[in-house]
């Protein structure tokens, strides 16, 4: 995809960042000179390459770079703190790691004698910066390590040089893009070059993208919004993708202001900051003829909100991972429906070349029009498996049959509805947070004696995370001293923004929590918040 757009339009910015921009034949240069440099520091075929990184250039740089040197792109959440990295790092089996100063003095440094990273190769966000440097930016400073790689200086050293590029099988692992499942421990999902080929052109040709639509990415690129729907697309379109490090709502709307952005594709948090932004009225957004949304839950009343904002119609999709970004899209022109017994707005049909059932959750058969069950989708872009992990495999993915773990109804017309979720995982602000991860580091305090977290209903996020938690008897502890424990050891997306504590956590006949009950009660007391109904009907339980 890149190299057909490079042949084509080989002086046509390929990246912006803020305001300035790098050309395809920039890009090209570069990522083959990194790709010369990984060959060199011992990176062979086959082998994991990590970025830990913001949505900066060289995310998209080093990316291509590995696939030219014949490796995988390991792609990892810049909010990793040292024991999510740690675990990441050990897993993947890393042969390099390209991170921002910043985050290698914070958390890789900390690390690194303890897990096994032969090469580390450091860069800021300030590189590629000569217009301006933005307000967000302005406390960078360039650093450099003695025990580490400079990455423009590997570029310097092996500009021009000649690159034999490896030949790649379609089916070839071409990232690894980490996801939880029901076990709660990261996993990496291959996602194959065919799986990025297939649906990075998917989201070209349902947009009528082309080399005249200018992208914006704020989907982070370490996930696989971003980096499906943002640089694939950009890829395959021919056209530039518009970068500005991290999102930042102002920042957001000035640049699709500059460089009259047509489409973009966030989590509906996006739109919600954006929208509720004092400069809101003060940039022209109408250039955005196609918003998209995906990620997170949204309803119909934010649908109609964002786009009585934005001025276009905003069209929802669905993806996991698993299925490399979307794989169930609203058709292009059109509007989605609402179902009216469940009030859900739909996600859209099926996309090109994918298949869809929903099956029963109690004994697995395909249910009628209209009845809720498990939603299964099957296609080219339905990655293989889960790297190194063929149990977690087999337990997903059942002859090329995606379950995707989301209980969904379809209509007679093919329209999708999300109702609920067969797992306990969270999606706030379209990250997916599993509670036992949250929960393990509450009992790392030594006054927890129980602990629950549950998603509840976020106005913003969509979900935020609430723990409920039992102390120790004679044990004292604050809700906000229990937040400010958590915070230090998990990303930023992760830990409970809510804290409630309790005499007992719910628990069944066999000793196991009701988080089920915990979130029938959140949902109720917001229900009870919004009018929806009394507080008699609320269980007191707690």
């Amino acid at each position: 995809m890149f190299q057909a757009s490079l042949r084509r339009k080989p002086n046509s910015p390929c990246i912006g960042y803020f305001e300035d921009s790098l050309s395809y034949e920039q890009v090209d240069q570069e990522s083959s000179a990194l790709a010369s440099a990984f060959v060199e520091l011992g990176l062979k075929p086959g082998g994991r390459v990590g970025i830990y990184l913001q949505n900066v250039p060289q995310w998209m740089i080093t990316q291509l770079a590995s696939w030219k040197a014949g490796g995988i792109a390991v792609c990892l959440n810049p909010m990793l703190k040292e024991r999510e990295l740690t675990y990441h790092i050990k897993d993947s089996g890393l042969t390099i790691l390209v991170c921002l100063e910043s985050l290698y003095e914070e958390v890789v440094s900390k690390i690194r004698n303890q897990v096994p990273v032969p090469v580390v190769i450091t860069t800021n966000e300030l590189l590629y910066l000569s217009k301006r440097i933005p307000d967000m930016l302005k406390g960078v400073v360039s650093r450099r390590f003695t025990s580490c790689h400079d990455y423009s200086q590997l570029i310097r050293v092996h500009s021009g040089q000649s690159l034999s590029i490896p030949s790649l099988n379609l089916d070839d692992t071409a990232m690894l893009t980490y996801t939880s499942g029901t076990t709660g421990v990261p996993k990496g999902a291959c996602n194959t070059h065919r799986n990025i080929v297939f649906n990075s052109n998917l989201v070209r040709h349902w947009f009528h993208l082309s080399d005249e639509d200018i992208i914006m990415a704020p989907a982070p690129l370490f996930h696989i919004t971003g980096s499906i729907t943002g640089a694939g697309a950009g890829y395959a379109s021919g056209c530039p993708v518009i970068l500005f490090c991290r999102f930042d709502p102002s920042e957001f709307l000035r640049l699709i202001d500059h460089w009259k952005v047509t489409y973009l594709v966030g989590a509906v948090t996006v739109f919600i900051a954006s929208m509720n932004h004092p400069d809101m009225k003060k940039y022209n957004v109408s250039s955005v003829v196609k918003l998209n949304s995906g990620g997170a839950p949204v309803s119909a009343a934010t649908q109609n909100q964002v786009e009585l904002a934005f001025g276009n119609r905003l069209y929802i999709g669905y993806g996991l991972t698993e299925s490399t970004a979307p794989c169930v899209l609203t058709p292009f022109g059109k509007r989605g429906p609402v179902d009216k017994k469940f009030g859900s707005l739909s996600i859209g049909v099926p996309a090109c070349n994918v298949e869809c059932r929903i099956i029963s959750t109690e004994n697995g058969e395909d249910v009628d029009f209209g009845v809720a069950g498990e939603l299964l989708v099957k296609g080219p872009m339905v990655v293989p498996g889960y790297w190194r992990k063929p149990e977690e495999t087999a337990k997903t993915i059942e002859n090329g049959w995606l379950h995707t773990g989301d209980v969904a109804i379809m209509d007679q017309d093919g329209y999708v509805y999300i109702v609920d979720r067969i797992k306990d995982m969270i999606i706030a602000s379209g990250y997916k947070v599993y509670p036992r991860e949250v929960e393990d580091v509450l009992y790392s305090h030594p006054s927890v004696r129980e602990a629950a977290v549950v998603g509840v209903p976020d106005k913003y996020r969509g979900e935020t995370v609430k723990a409920y938690v039992a102390l120790k008897q004679g044990s004292e502890v604050t809700p906000s001293e229990l937040i400010d424990f958590c915070k230090k050891k998990l990303a930023a997306y992760k830990y409970p923004r809510q804290i409630e504590i309790i005499d007992e956590i719910p628990k069944n006949a066999s000793g196991k929590f009701l988080r089920r009950e915990l979130r029938v009660i959140e949902h109720k007391k917001h229900s009870l918040e919004n009018g929806q109904l009394s507080r008699t009907e609320i269980p007191n339980r707690l």
